[in-house]
């Protein structure tokens, strides 16, 4: 017997790419199925109509089975419980005497850890010879008769017009036979499987020999076949031969080229086994139930183990297309089509905003010109900068268990480790799953100390003289790193495995553990490696070790287990209004690393507010239990966070008015008096109508995650000042002087409950951060305590930078579709900055994007780069549009009609006030509770206030 091979369409990996653009395709032809039959929820792709259905039929092997086809289950004498689901193949579910061809579905249930899907159709060959194919013509022939002519053209530049001849007549040919009996039809699998270690084989099901024949067909009961098969089973049981046909050679028994029939006389059926379909023995009302249960099932051929996977690209392909066709029916999935006024005028749009960008800068535009613009630009970087970095399959592996429904728990509620926030793809986004990129990675690792990154730091980054960012207050800044801590998290191994070892300036040394001897290098903990690239070369990708979902981690913690330990029935742990503390004097919360007491401000503040809407859900849901109360007070919370950040903290830091308008659009939808916009928007993007959470989840064509490049673009710690002064909120009097690193660790404990909540609120509202420039860094990160090591952060983020092969600065910028900068003076307006990056790099194009991201001159208003702006534009909107949570589930029944009204009533300043409501007279009146707040005059000095400047 001859040896099989299976062949790949270039190599596993490329079809991999191949199979997930199909996959979106299939679901386009079940939304453009479900729009012309006027069915009101996605159905199947293709056999969508239940004929007959059984959940207890039997398949037995045959009591002499050769040993030779004996595999795996496939055991002489052995009968398995078998579901059993018979179809019409249209995704209509269309009458049965309309023509069509017919399939059956099998479920060989060997145990619960073993499970067998065989699905056949009633014609002996596929039209398609491969994925590609099958899809194409399944896009061309879905829809009305303008759909489907234009689709046949389509597939004739395609294939051409032999191959597309080819396929009419095989569909013709197998949809106009009449079928008189379900019972007397044979079904044939689409391409060959394995059959133990080296047999591969088709297989058919074909009907017992003494099959009783079955009235002609009826051409006006549209349930014939379904009553037939009735009447047939109250007669008696009903049997079918399962057969195979072994693999004989490429030619006339081919492995990739599903459009050639194995026909019985190079491949002669051998029976294996015999099906029994008997009478169902439950009651009216359990049959029909079950009947749903299996109608509900998704059957999939990679639902087996390895000894019987399919073979061949077409099958190949079915494995990520019928889960992509699954998930869409069962709403875990969804796909949104563009109208056509908006792929014409927003494809238009967008090329004319390409040729107005070369002359004029976005934000120099007019306010509406702005927003259409920054719409173009998301629509290019979604399409252009979202690079998945996780491994694929490929090849697809078989699958012993299919997928399991989602529990009530995770559809209803966050998970703590953020699995099953998509229902499709349970891991998307959870803990350990990889970082994105935006932009290809640039490994290099001959230039890992090219220029010298303590030199970089020192010249270019150290603060000489605080620089305030003065449109701010200190709050911004702790918000970010408050937002950062529950983002992102790249793990450390501990210092002295493989360490990162940078060589330092001659004549500089370097103390790397507290109480450690001077040494000629500067050791950094290295990040725990996600995958290797190859041999002798480091690792450019890393798992994250937060849940990348926007879902309040760093309060309520990763894992159940951490969840718990903070948990008192729904509350949070409060002691006398204040986080308890560990050990070692940290206060305890979801994430406590990188502590200071702008932190433990903002962390006390929400576990007292999610301590409030406990009580207030409480008051309302009296037949709640502690955990729904918990859990929904958790899921307000974080959609709170969520809220604040777009449209308050983001506004703030980027304080324009296009700006502001933009990202409150992106939450609440576009100004309702604002016709003009409304207009364009309808014009070119549709989607963008109404805000995010009223829309379907969307991750654009690479599974959520968040990226090293945005990691690069969150580097701001210009922001903290060194120096703080806390005040009395009530009186304006000095409380205490403190450095940064008086407030940080252990100590930021003592200080909160020395200062109090509300004078640290105003302490930090009244005072300016640091703007995020060149020679801005902070003094007190510089040789940072962190695990008995002592870092200095300004160069931890330029190492860490170049090792994640993040593009240097000018490489960055033309990947976000800026232009290239070619001299000095455009980085900067400053002549000694221009002088000092000329000594240290050489050349424009090895700047650190670091350093070229705090040098390049803002737009006005901005508090960082344009370039920076341009990951934003693209993660701030995914952030919340790939999120279930704050989509399609953002919605009453998840989170109480209170819990919507109080995400949609409350802001930053309602916060703050609902828990220190005499901070009420300092807070901004109509700005964000991130602007400068109003000082109080100090009443003791004995002068009369005056009007802050």
């Amino acid at each position: 017997m001859s040896t099989w091979r299976e062949e790949y369409q270039g190599d596993p990996e490329a079809e991999r790419v191949m199979f997930e653009r199909l996959a979106q395709d299939m679901m386009g032809v079940q939304l453009k199925t479900k729009k012309y039959s006027s069915a009101p929820t996605i159905q199947r792709a293709f056999h969508s109509k239940a004929i007959f259905a059984a959940i207890d039929a039997k398949l037995k092997f045959l009591e002499d089975l050769p040993a030779d086809l004996c595999a795996g289950f496939v055991k002489p004498g052995q009968s398995y419980t078998t579901i059993v689901r018979f179809s019409n193949a249209n995704g209509f579910g269309q009458a049965d005497y309309k023509p069509d061809m017919r399939g059956v579905a099998l479920r060989i249930q060997v145990s619960e850890n073993e499970q067998h899907d065989l699905l056949a159709t009633n014609f002996p060959v596929s039209h398609a010879r491969n994925a590609e194919q099958f899809v194409a013509f399944a896009k061309a022939t879905a829809g009305g008769i303008l759909s489907k002519v234009a689709g046949l053209v389509c597939l004739l530049f395609k294939f051409g017009p032999s191959e597309v001849i080819r396929m009419l007549r095989n569909v013709t040919a197998a949809r106009k036979r009449k079928v008189s009996s379900l019972a007397l039809e044979t079904y044939w699998s689409r391409g060959a499987i394995r059959w133990g270690e080296t047999l591969a084989v088709r297989y058919l099901l074909r009907p017992a020999p003494d099959a009783p024949s079955a009235p002609e067909p009826s051409d006006k009961d549209p349930g014939y076949l379904s009553n037939e098969f009735a009447r047939r089973l109250d007669r008696g049981d009903v049997h079918f031969e399962l057969c195979i046909q072994p693999y004989v050679d490429p030619t006339k028994t081919p492995i990739e080229d599903t459009a050639i029939e194995w026909t019985t006389t190079a491949s002669p059926p051998v029976k294996v086994a015999d099906l029994m379909i008997s009478k169902p023995g439950a009651g009216i009302a359990e049959a029909f139930t079950d009947a749903r249960l299996i109608d509900e099932l998704s059957f999939n051929p990679w639902n087996t183990t390895d000894e019987f996977r399919p073979l061949g690209n077409l099958n190949r392909a079915r494995k990520a297309v019928y889960d992509a066709s699954s998930a869409h029916r069962h709403i875990y999935r969804w796909r949104s089509e563009l109208p056509l006024r908006n792929r014409v005028l927003g494809g238009a749009a967008r090329a004319a905003f390409a040729v107005v960008n070369r002359y004029v800068e976005w934000h120099r535009l007019s306010l509406r010109l702005s927003l259409l613009n920054l719409d173009a630009f998301r629509h290019v970087l979604r399409n252009r900068n979202l690079i998945d970095t996780e491994i694929g399959e490929a090849p697809p592996a078989a699958r012993p268990v299919p997928p399991t429904d989602a529990g009530e728990d995770v559809r209803q509620a966050r998970t703590y480790d953020g699995s099953f926030n998509d229902l499709s793809q349970p891991k998307m986004g959870a803990i350990g799953s990889a970082f994105g990129r935006n932009l290809k990675p640039d490994f290099a690792p001959d230039l890992f100390d090219t220029p010298n990154p303590v030199t970089v730091a020192r010249e270019l980054l150290h603060r000489d003289t605080f620089i305030p960012a003065r449109s701010l207050n200190i709050l911004a800044a702790a918000w970010i790193q408050f937002q950062v801590h529950d983002w992102v998290n790249h793990a450390r191994n501990p210092l002295g495995k493989d360490d990162v070892v940078v060589p330092l300036p001659k004549g500089m040394t370097w103390k790397n553990y507290v109480g450690g001897p001077a040494e000629d290098v500067m050791r950094i903990a290295s990040n725990v490696a996600g995958r290797e690239q190859g041999a002798n070369r480091p690792p450019i990708y890393f798992g994250n070790n937060a849940s990348q979902w926007w879902d309040g981690s760093e309060v309520y913690g990763p894992d159940s287990v951490k969840a718990g330990l903070l948990r008192d029935g729904p509350k949070l742990k409060l002691v006398d209004g204040h986080l308890p503390v560990d050990l070692k004097g940290f206060e305890v919360t979801g994430f406590n690393e990188s502590w200071w007491l702008g932190l433990g401000a903002l962390h006390t503040l929400f576990a007292r507010e999610h301590n409030l809407l406990c009580d207030e859900l409480r008051s309302r849901y009296r037949t709640w239990d502690d955990e729904r109360i918990y859990q929904t007070a958790r899921l307000i919370v974080s959609a709170l966070i969520a809220k604040i950040h777009t449209v308050e903290w983001t506004p703030a830091i980027l304080a324009t008015r296009a700006i502001d308008v933009g990202l409150s659009s992106n939450w609440n939808g576009p100004p309702a008096n604002d016709w003009l916009t409304k207009l364009g928007i309808w014009l070119i993007d549709a989607h963008a109508l109404t805000g995010i959470p009223k829309t379907l989840p969307d991750h654009h064509g690479a599974p959520y995650s968040l990226t090293e490049d945005f990691v690069t673009v969150y580097r701001m710690h210009p922001l903290l000042p060194d120096d703080y002064c806390f005040y009395d909120h009530t009186t304006g009097t000095k409380i205490a002087e403190r450095g940064f690193l008086d407030i940080q660790g252990a100590a930021a404990d003592d200080c909160m409950r020395a200062f109090g909540l509300r004078n640290a609120l105003y302490s930090f509202g009244i005072a300016h951060p640091g703007a995020i420039t060149l020679h801005n860094f902070p003094r007190s990160l510089l040789a940072l305590e962190r695990d008995n090591e002592i870092i200095d952060l300004s160069v931890v983020d330029l190492v860490r930078t170049r090792r994640r092969g993040v593009p240097r600065y000018n490489d960055f910028r033309t990947g976000l579709h800026r232009p290239r900068i070619k001299s000095w003076e455009e980085l900067t307006t400053s002549p000694e900055d221009v002088r000092l990056l000329k000594e240290i790099y050489g050349s424009i194009d090895r700047v650190d994007t670091v350093v070229g991201l705090f040098a390049e001159p803002a737009p006005a208003g901005f508090g960082f780069s344009d370039t920076a702006f341009r990951i934003f534009i693209l993660m701030a909107s995914r952030r919340l549009q790939s999120d279930r949570f704050l989509t399609v589930d953002f919605r009453p029944e998840i989170y109480s009609p209170f819990g919507m009204d109080w995400i949609a009533s409350n802001s930053m300043t309602s916060v703050i006030l609902r828990h220190c409501p005499d901070l009420v007279s300092v807070l901004p009146r109509t700005g964000s509770a991130f602007a400068p707040w109003r000082p109080i005059f100090p009443s003791s000095k004995g002068v009369p206030p005056e009007r802050p400047s």
